[in-house]
């Protein structure tokens, strides 16, 4: 058994870098708590389940606590590495001072209370919402003009840790001592829950900064200024207005941030993410990688190839498409360059690949969750829709990298540079978590005891290979687990307050009027209109959020025309998953040209080039129901054959090779043809056949010509 494994998991150029191991004191601590945070939610999820709403604020909260500890020692935010100056001990001196005395204010409010009192004595929380707010503030300005050293825990990020614990532990004991759920949103709401929610939606808003950027903030704080200025909006945008008591705990409910978005971050989302830490820890992440180099390695451009069918494995558990490219194309992109790819094709390849994972069943990137979540479709019903779509996009993409291959005249890899096929296959045992996933989701699991029997299973078929996962290792991937799930969580938690902002003023139900009102003069002009605000909403933002703040702004509008929810929901999150290579904010080719070091807006407008059929594809949904699975399985297979032939003649039209190279005409002939085939239509279907079977004609007499 030993020899049998060594191929497929010895340390080759193929596999990804070991993960630095952090020295330092404050790391090590951050690491345990990232690993007792992710071993809690199993112990939730599985064995000891919470009220809905004390799970998800303490979700929440953990996730505040360990990104504002560890953002610094972690490296995941820009550090300074100069000393901090007086002026900034001060600063953040001063803030700890307000947060305790926020702090300090609700274990009085907690010690005094009596039991069966509405409330406690009013003079324990006297000072708790004014000092609360005014030493997160503070805290926060802080940060802004001095950002910590590395391996430092400042005055200022430990004051905004207390207050997370002051406001979400006053949300706790509202939930019942207060009324929470029944005052919060109304004008009958306790002023100190309007504080300790405000004081947690802008740490949520500075977490997501430090985390994620800033564009997903601006839309945030954009929505937010909507619920304010409603009464001067122009049109359809036009609402009443609220005072911030009323928004701010209104916003923070299962209406807003407490909603859908966390409900999924808090059980699916996280759950897969340590998966894949599992899977990453015991190196079965490792061998899916190089079966693919295997597989494909010495085909012209074999490693743009690699890159297609990795991506696509990985990234389906990623969850973040820029994350992806990281991973996998530090591996594939270089490789790409080496046999000729120019390095923006690389980076856009990459790219691509990595965003389609986010559609690859039967996880895609956890938005498959969170559209069973919004929807009530059955998870299962939702993977098997998603599965023909997800094969058009890749044999686009891979049509795309062979004719640009064949077009150079790449090679592939040699023999040499790649494992051996046949030595894997004997390893194909590895596969068995992700078979155990699918296998166990379809007879009926829940996705909770599916994805946990998937990260067992993870650890027991590492005992088959040298890197047998014991308590170090089990340890290692939690710790992992719980970091990488930090920006994901707090991401969702902000898109949540997008949702709530929605939710509140209505502006969706008015988009759907307007949605209505373009229907009537054209579906396709509808569609269209819902394609370009769905690509704007998901701009800068990782797939959950894009989705989830699409699918609250057009999918009703697109149910309110008359499309079916399943429908509707995957028109808006392909074009939410593909924002991601569409310029001018394309965070995957952004991510893939840092690796390849070419110009971020070329490779965007190459990405885009290549994942084209992405734009195509929601379009077909509605023209061809087939390819959902909405239709008889034989008009399901002849969409599929017929779009298949189109994205090929689409390929080849972007591309320039059609059994050789095609000049202007040429092209312009194959995107008509290609047109014709995934219009879906028997009538366009037969024009584009025979559009296909002429351009094959003249190519095979061009090569016999040739030769």
């Amino acid at each position: 058994m030993e020899r049998m494994t060594d191929t497929a998991t010895r340390p080759t150029p193929l596999e990804q870098p070991e993960t630095p191991v952090a020295t330092d004191l404050l790391t090590r601590v951050g690491f345990l708590l990232c690993a007792v945070y992710a071993g809690w939610h199993l112990y939730v999820l599985n064995i000891a389940p919470l009220e809905t709403w004390t799970f998800r604020i303490m979700h929440i909260a953990g996730a505040l606590i360990l990104g504002f500890g560890t953002s610094a020692a972690m490296s995941m935010r820009p550090a300074s590495d100069g000393p901090n100056t007086p002026v900034s001990h001060i600063m953040g001196g001063v803030a700890l001072l307000g947060t305790t005395i926020g702090l300090g204010s609700l274990i009085a409010a907690m010690m005094f209370h009596e039991p069966g009192t509405p409330a406690p004595p009013p003079w324990t929380l006297t000072a708790f919402g004014p000092a609360l707010g005014a030493g997160t503030l503070l805290a926060m300005l802080t940060g802004w003009l001095y950002p910590a050293r590395k391996g430092q825990l400042p005055l200022g990020d430990i004051a905004l840790i207390v207050a997370t614990l002051a406001s979400c532990g006053f949300i706790l004991f509202s939930l019942d001592t207060l009324s929470l759920r029944l005052r919060a949103g109304t004008p009958f709401a306790d002023p100190n829950n309007g504080w300790a929610a405000f004081v947690i939606i802008i740490m949520i808003a500075e977490l997501t900064r430090r985390l994620a950027g800033l564009a997903l903030v601006i839309i945030a704080l954009v929505f937010i200024a909507y619920a304010f200025a409603g009464p001067w909006m122009p049109g359809f945008l036009e609402h009443r207005g609220y005072d911030p008591k009323r928004f701010f705990t209104y916003v923070f409910t299962d209406n807003g941030v407490l909603g859908p978005t966390t409900a999924v971050s808090s059980t699916y989302i996280i759950l897969f993410i340590i998966f894949a830490a599992f899977l990453q820890s015991s190196k079965v992440g490792d061998y899916f990688v190089n079966f693919s180099f295997a597989a494909a390695g010495r085909a012209k451009g074999g490693p743009a190839k690699v890159s297609v069918l990795a991506s696509g494995l990985m990234g389906m558990i990623n969850g973040t498409s820029a994350g992806n490219v990281v991973s996998t194309g530090s591996l594939t992109i270089p490789l790409m360059k080496k046999v000729g790819y120019r390095p923006q094709s690389a980076a856009a390849i990459e790219a691509a690949a990595s965003t389609g994972g986010q559609i690859m069943p039967p996880i895609m990137g956890a938005g498959a969750f969170i559209m069973a979540e919004i929807t009530g479709i059955p998870y299962t019903e939702l993977v098997v829709a998603a599965l023909i779509p997800a094969i058009l996009y890749f044999a686009s993409i891979y049509f795309m990298v062979d004719f640009e291959a064949s077009r150079t005249g790449m090679r592939g890899m040699r023999a040499d540079e790649l494992p051996k096929l046949g030595e894997l296959a004997k390893q194909a045992y590895l596969f068995l978590p992700i078979v155990i996933l699918i296998g166990a989701l379809f007879s009926g699991y829940s996705v909770i005891r599916a994805g946990t029997l998937a990260i067992a299973s993870a650890a027991v078929v590492s005992w088959l290979t040298p890197y047998r996962m014991g308590p170090k290792q089990i340890y290692e991937a939690l710790g992992n687990g719980g970091r990488m799930s930090l920006q994901i969580i707090i991401v969702c938690a902000c898109a949540g307050l997008i949702v709530g902002v929605i939710s509140l003023t209505g502006v969706g139900a008015r988009f759907s009027s307007l949605l209505f009102d373009l229907a009537q003069q054209s579906t396709l002009l509808a569609l269209s209109f819902a394609m370009m605000i769905s690509v704007i909403l998901g701009m800068g933002m990782p797939t959950t959020a894009a989705y989830a703040v699409a699918a609250s702004v057009v999918a009703p509008g697109l149910i309110e025309i008359g499309i079916t929810p399943l429908i509707s929901h995957f028109f808006v999150f392909y074009f939410a998953v593909v924002s991601a290579i569409t310029p001018p904010v394309a965070l995957a080719a952004y991510a893939g040209a840092a690796i390849a070091g070419s110009e971020p807006m070329r490779t965007s407008i190459t990405s885009f080039k290549v994942g084209l059929a992405a734009f195509i594809v929601p379009f077909m949904f509605f023209y061809s129901p087939g390819l959902l699975m909405e239709a008889p399985w034989y008009v399901s297979v002849q969409n599929l054959l017929t779009a298949l032939i189109g994205v090929y003649m689409l390929a080849g039209a972007v591309q320039g090779w059609f059994m050789g190279a095609a000049g202007p005409l040429i092209r312009i002939i194959l995107l008509v043809g290609a047109v014709c085939m995934i219009s879906g239509d028997w009538r366009t279907d037969l024009l584009g056949i025979a559009i296909a079977g002429l351009l094959t004609l003249r190519g095979l007499r061009t090569s016999q010509s040739a030769v």
